[in-house]
């Protein structure tokens, strides 16, 4: 029996854009998976290494592109760490949904006088707060986690300064 039904085939051509988010998107689940590899003696406190790709593109190509490559990075690392869907997946994308909101905020803001560091600042506490949130909300439901604030806390203080450093190095070699 002859088919004579033919298969229409659809190609999508990238544009430069998708192919500049994918690149850096593949380069923040890199590093993601790279800092899973890293032991901490905390749980739950992570230096954020591809929150510096998320930075970068920021500053370099605006929001939406940051947003883009963040959100790719969260499905992508939770994928590829078989952590997907989890609730460890669930923490990161409300961490990631927090800082972006952040973010967008935090883009309106003079560049003058707000750079790479302070960004990464506001993103770093902003993703605290909402991961102790959603934890507060779903994961453990009493309010001793308010107690975990400080140490979260100092953690974001620090690794905000740190990966909105290195960003900031990064960017200046332009």
């Amino acid at each position: 029996m002859n088919s004579t039904a033919s298969v229409t085939e659809i190609r999508i051509k990238p544009s430069l854009d998708d192919v500049r988010i994918a690149r850096y998107a593949a380069l923040a689940i890199a590093l993601s998976v790279l800092e899973a590899g890293i032991p901490s003696p905390i749980p739950g406190i992570k230096p954020g290494l591809a929150n510096i790709i998320t930075l970068i593109a920021l500053w370099r190509f605006g929001w939406r592109d940051a947003a883009w490559i963040s959100m790719l990075r969260i499905i992508g690392s939770g994928i590829v760490l078989g952590g997907f869907l989890s609730p460890g997946f669930a923490m990161s994308l409300m961490g990631g949904l927090s800082s972006l909101l952040a973010l967008a905020a935090a883009n309106h803001l003079p560049r003058r006088w707000f750079g790479p560091v302070s960004h990464s600042l506001v993103a770093a506490f902003a993703h605290m707060a909402g991961q102790l949130l959603l934890a507060r909300l779903w994961l453990i439901p009493h309010n001793g986690i308010i107690h975990l604030v400080p140490l979260f806390a100092a953690a974001a203080l620090v690794f905000g300064v740190v990966n909105g450093v290195i960003a900031a190095k990064l960017l200046a070699r332009e």
